[in-house]
């Protein structure tokens, strides 16, 4: 089956502007082998654009995570969604640097929508014991938040290899910084 327009558009989009997050709305047309035109006609404008893109990432997000087993301990599903999270930046770390993905209510109630499964993720984690107790809940997940953020950068600017993003990721959510002698 052949994508349709607008998956085209879309696609090419996020390629564009995973490359270039400045790149005008012709340089996405152009990648897409089609006029400005029939990109305003889909999407109105760079926030309707903006729009569908976030939309679009956060159900790759959702799809991700639906072939994560539920059948191990919290802290392993921790893991897998850390591994299936991280390489999603490749496409749509550009996304953090736009506006116009704070400020939709339709958006802001999706990616609040996932900060709560997150949360309960986290909370399962710390009855298992592996977080301590004492933190809270909100903390590891803003936590997590940014260091997934900082894998996408780091990955991105060549810092680190993006094989090794996911576990730096879960190690330092896991047990920090530390040598394993230091006390």
């Amino acid at each position: 089956m052949r994508p349709s327009t607008r998956d085209t558009l879309i696609q090419s989009a996020i390629t564009t502007l995973a490359a270039q997050p400045g790149a005008s709305l012709e340089d996405i047309a152009q990648r897409a082998g089609v006029g400005r035109a029939t990109l305003h006609r889909h999407f109105g404008s760079r926030d309707g654009l903006i729009h569908a893109l976030t939309r679009e990432a956060i159900a790759a997000t959702d799809r991700a995570m639906v072939d994560i087993s539920r059948d191990t301990s919290a802290t392993e599903i921790l893991r897998a969604v850390i591994e299936a999270i991280v390489p999603l930046g490749d496409q749509y770390h550009f996304l953090t640097l736009e506006a116009a993905t704070k400020t939709d209510p339709e958006i802001t109630a999706e990616i609040d929508r996932q900060l709560r499964e997150m949360s309960e993720l986290v909370a399962a984690v710390k009855q298992e014991g592996t977080i301590a107790t004492d933190v809270p809940d909100a903390w590891v997940v803003a936590a997590l938040d940014a260091l997934i953020y900082a894998a996408w950068t780091s990955a991105h600017e060549g810092w680190i290899a993006r094989r090794d993003a996911p576990g730096l990721v879960f190690r330092t959510i896991i047990g920090g910084l530390s040598a394993s002698d230091a006390g």
